[in-house]
């Protein structure tokens, strides 16, 4: 993204992002970190239902389409839920990191509107890792992925400890995700909300 803010630039020491050993192999579905999240989770009615795939190195595809509830201006959809759309994109590169971690800034850059009822591919990556700072970029495309150009980010995200999501979370919620007894849905969970 071009004219991202100085805060957006990896330092000079910054190295280049490793995939864990452990990440979803190259073309299989993540599914949804948490069931109620907005951006991928099937409990949420009005949510994306964003589905993302693993890629080659610390990429992924995502899709969703947009939905009438998703709208802001007649017919098009809502800038913030293409915002959103970036960030559950953006976050969800961690899981091939194996890092949880929070957003620590998002800047969106907007090209032109997505009608209601177009799907939104989108492309991310991890650019570098510098510390507990994760540097990653995307880009949201109409129709599939030779398609226009219609949404660009850039995110800068911080590695957590768990204990974030516990000090800061709704009780009910936080334990309810803590007693599942599927280790990596119960570790999935708390990959991506700040």
């Amino acid at each position: 993204m071009s004219g991202s803010s100085a805060a957006l630039q990896p330092p000079a020491d910054a190295v280049k992002p490793v995939r864990h050993p452990d990440a979803p192999a190259p073309g299989e579905l993540l599914g949804a970190h948490y069931e109620h999240c907005f951006g991928c989770g099937p409990a949420q009615p009005h949510g994306l239902h964003l589905e993302a795939r693993a890629g080659e190195g610390v990429s992924l595809t995502a899709e969703f389409t947009v939905q009438a509830a998703h709208q802001g201006a007649p017919g098009l959809a809502h800038g913030g839920v293409l915002a959103s759309a970036l960030d559950e994109t953006l976050g969800s590169l961690n899981w091939l990191l194996r890092t949880v971690a929070v957003t620590g800034r998002l800047e969106t850059d907007f090209v032109r509107p997505v009608p209601v009822g177009t799907a939104l591919h989108l492309e991310a990556e991890v650019t570098a890792v510098a510390g507990r700072k994760i540097y990653s970029t995307a880009t949201g495309r109409i129709g599939g992925p030779d398609g226009p150009v219609a949404v660009r980010a850039d995110a800068l995200f911080i590695e957590v400890k768990v204990d974030h999501f516990i000090d800061h979370g709704r009780e009910e919620e936080i334990q309810a995700a803590m007693s599942d007894p599927d280790q990596i849905r119960r570790a999935r969970a708390f990959e991506v909300n700040p």
